[in-house]
């Protein structure tokens, strides 16, 4: 009994031994394996009713997610963007660097190279039950052709209806009927530690649902390298992944919060937290984009700073929350009603400003020409100013699409044509097409360069900024007319939308 007894004990020995041992080894692999630093990457494409409503009729402590799921996923759409080879573009020879970071030099290398389509996935989400659906711009940025695949398995083709860089969204349509759209949810009512649900499809896994809670607000992540980047997002610590990109994060009604946009990974997959767009912005934007074309955004004419406990030590400051102005532009919005540098901004229409993505966030989702009454504290006292909002211009008139951006859309590079030039063809008018970049003209036509353009919806073109400003204010369908240099006495017809 006693040699039973050492029996056992020394095999409890060894089995104690090699427990330690692969612990000691496993925690040895990671410390040697450990990232040393986390990096955000921009979870791009590997290649309106609205409801404000918030866990009505949710019992606090409620963790089902299948009532949610199952009225989210049909308004999640799985988007195939498609772009033809051609030698880089201007905005690919200069991808900010945290595109290059996800995906490395030689992928946007060989987007230039005759090496065939490239073919990415991305997400969108339904808004309105005839088709129009919010993503992410990158999704859809220098698309030849994008495809829209339902969560019923019908597909349609998709075209542009308009994009902002600036919150990296984008609006698209499909031609189809009775769809389900999503019900948008205040974002300003979203709180800290609540459950949400990202729905999309990763590496190309169809309506792929996952959990998590929300992580912060009004995170700025600085991720967008546009001018006017507007960046509040919601921080979630749902998983997100390549094909996310573009796809819906909801509460547990199953109502919309924010689009998917960015993941913080050291590796280019999930790696803890993603940031989506809030819907109070995601409506302004896309409303915008049906309406204008273009966004309308509003500007204060500030430059600003968070304020936190070494700037209001700097200024003698007795606040640590708010946002420091350092300077206003002349005739600014904000001048005007009488805010001076120095002046920290304290809240907007009554709401408490902590932040300057806060604050970027809550004009983010006006329009020139709107009212805010801002709230300043200015050497201990607060007052109370009156803004109306300027444009860039600084004035209050309706933005309407910059020519450049008109000209991105279509695609086309142009060329004035020589008097001696038309004179041999026969006319006394038109400019020629002298490149095709990926657009509408390339993806929705079959026009081919060297295409001399006579005229577009029965307005003559006589230079290249003709095109533009005929195209300025239209909407829907296009008729462009012209003459190839070898076949002048037959006039060709092109149809696009705009």
């Amino acid at each position: 009994m006693n040699t039973q007894h050492n029996s056992n004990l020394r095999q409890f020995s060894t089995l104690l031994l090699a427990a330690v041992m692969g612990s000691a080894l496993t925690f040895g692999t990671y410390k040697a394996f450990e990232p040393k630093q986390s990096v955000l990457q921009v979870e791009h494409l590997d290649n309106t009713p609205t409801l404000q409503a918030r866990y009505d009729g949710v019992p606090a402590g409620v963790t089902d997610f299948t009532a949610a799921a199952e009225k989210g996923m049909p308004s999640v759409v799985h988007i195939k963007s498609t772009q033809l080879s051609q030698q880089p573009t201007a905005n690919q020879q200069n991808v900010p660097d945290p595109f290059r970071q996800f995906f490395g030099d030689d992928f946007f290398n060989q987007r230039g190279r005759s090496q065939g389509p490239q073919v990415g996935t991305g997400s969108g989400v339904i808004i309105t039950a005839d088709g129009y659906i919010v993503t992410n711009n990158h999704v859809v940025e220098g698309a030849d052709d994008i495809e829209v695949g339902l969560s019923d398995n019908h597909t349609y083709k998709a075209e542009v209806i308009g994009t902002d860089p600036s919150t990296d969204l984008a609006l698209i349509k499909i031609k189809a009927e009775n769809l389900t759209p999503t019900v948008f949810a205040n974002s300003d009512d979203v709180k800290v530690g609540e459950w949400v649900l990202a729905i999309g499809n990763p590496f190309n896994l169809n309506s792929t649902v996952t959990a998590g809670i929300v992580s912060a607000k009004a995170r700025n992540i600085n991720i967008l390298h546009d001018q006017s980047a507007i960046e509040s997002f919601i921080q979630t610590d749902a998983a997100v992944n390549p094909g996310n990109s573009g796809g819906a994060l909801m509460n547990l009604n199953g109502s919309l919060i924010g689009i998917n946009t960015a993941i913080a990974s050291p590796t280019g997959a999930f790696a803890g937290y993603s940031f989506a767009v809030p819907t109070n912005i995601v409506r302004k934007v896309v409303e915008d984009l049906m309406q204008y074309g273009v966004v309308q955004r509003g500007y204060l004419g500030v430059m600003i700073r968070s304020l936190d406990n070494q700037i209001a030590n700097d200024k003698g400051i007795k606040l640590t929350e708010g946002v420091y102005v350092d300077s206003l532009t002349a005739s600014s919005a904000a001048a005007k009603a009488g805010v001076k540098a120095g002046d920290v901004i304290v809240k907007v229409d009554g709401h408490v400003i902590k932040t300057s993505s806060e604050l970027q966030a809550a004009i983010g989702t006006r329009r020139p020409g709107d009212k805010v009454n801002l709230t300043v504290n200015r050497a201990g006292n607060e007052m109370d100013m009156a803004v109306e909002l300027k444009n860039r211009e600084g004035n209050t008139d309706v933005v309407k699409k910059d020519k450049s951006s008109i000209m991105n859309a279509l695609g086309v590079e142009l060329e004035t044509l020589p008097a001696s030039d038309l004179k041999k063809l026969g006319l006394d008018h038109g400019v020629r097409v002298n490149k095709l970049l990926p657009g509408k003209l390339r993806s929705e036509t079959d026009m081919q360069e060297g295409f001399i353009i006579t005229s577009v919806a029965g307005k003559k073109i006589t230079k290249p900024e003709d095109l533009a400003e005929a195209l300025a204010d239209r909407s829907g369908g296009v008729m462009l007319e012209g003459v190839y240099p070898n076949y002048p006495k037959r006039t060709f017809y092109y149809a696009f939308g705009m």
